[in-house]
């Protein structure tokens, strides 16, 4: 398989009205899990670890793991530094060779975000040109979890939401490639339901407006509909971890039962990456509408 670069697949996603899938990981389980399921479709993927996620398994390690995979099976798997804080966090991403990094100052002014993120988009590129930056605008959220409630400081009402002004200028000023911006959508999952619907029409006026693909972040429990009309609309990267991290517990509370003797690892850890598979599975051919 001749593997192009992350934007070459970006394009050809928005060309064809599809979204790349990202999924997190924090150990080797559930990058099985989500290759061997990208795999299955020939589907370009995205793997995600995030600040936490990196400090378990280690940042440089992670970059190994993915990069051996692309080499051994020619294959277009690639690697996105997930919400990363600061400036020497997102250094120390770029230095270990990611595919992506993602500078996130939501919690930060406008200005200090577009300060701290083009101070980000200029080293990357001195580092390499062909690395993908991208940032977020509107706050939503942090953690990856089951919620009973819309997390604490998020905001989804319209006038809370990303403005397309904001975005133009937020472009225009940082020289970012990617753009996640608020759209109604919140990281975690609610319990016992969907959470809140997407504002498809901001996201096509946001789309038009600042002229880079949209990445969608807390894709956790969005309906199938949201995510389609959401990539119609313009979403190119659709992010899931939420429901990735429920199904590695799922398939390790199973095979621990079925095994309460075994001792080797390896062997009961196996129904993990079945049960993160299965969910990769259905999620790449909601997004790449697929039957």
């Amino acid at each position: 398989m001749n593997v192009k670069s992350l934007r070459e697949y970006i394009k050809e996603s928005q060309d064809k009205k599809t979204a790349i899938g990202h999924f997190n990981i924090s150990n080797i389980e559930a990058l099985w899990g989500i290759f061997r399921a990208a795999q299955k479709y020939s589907l370009p993927v995205i793997i995600g670890a995030s600040e936490g996620e990196r400090n378990f398994i280690g940042t440089r390690q992670v970059a190994a793991l993915v990069k051996s995979i692309r080499e051994e099976f020619q294959y277009p798997i690639f690697l996105n530094a997930d919400h990363t804080y600061s400036f020497e966090k997102v250094k120390e991403a770029v230095d270990s060779g990611f595919d992506e990094v993602i500078f996130d100052g939501t919690e930060l002014s406008f200005e200090e975000n577009i300060n701290q993120t083009k101070k980000c988009v200029e080293y990357a590129k001195r580092v390499n040109p062909e690395i993908l930056v991208e940032a977020e605008i509107g706050f939503i959220g942090k953690s990856s979890k089951i919620l009973e409630e819309v997390p604490e400081g998020v905001k989804i009402t319209a006038e809370f939401l990303t403005k397309p002004e904001e975005a133009v200028r937020f472009v225009k000023n940082t020289g970012v490639d990617l753009l996640a911006p608020a759209v109604g959508n919140i990281h975690g999952m609610l319990k016992g339901g969907h959470d809140p619907a997407l504002d498809i029409g901001r996201i096509m006026a946001i789309r038009k407006a600042c002229g880079v693909p949209l990445v969608l972040h807390g894709g956790s429990g969005n309906s199938p509909e949201d995510f389609v009309k959401a990539i119609d609309a313009g979403v190119a990267i659709i992010h899931i971890n939420t429901e990735i991290r429920v199904a590695y517990k799922k398939g390790l509370i199973k095979g621990l039962q079925d095994n309460p003797e075994e001792i080797a690892t390896y062997k009961f850890l196996k129904d993990s990456i079945k049960e993160v598979e299965k969910v990769v599975e259905e999620k790449l051919k909601l997004f790449n509408k697929i039957s």
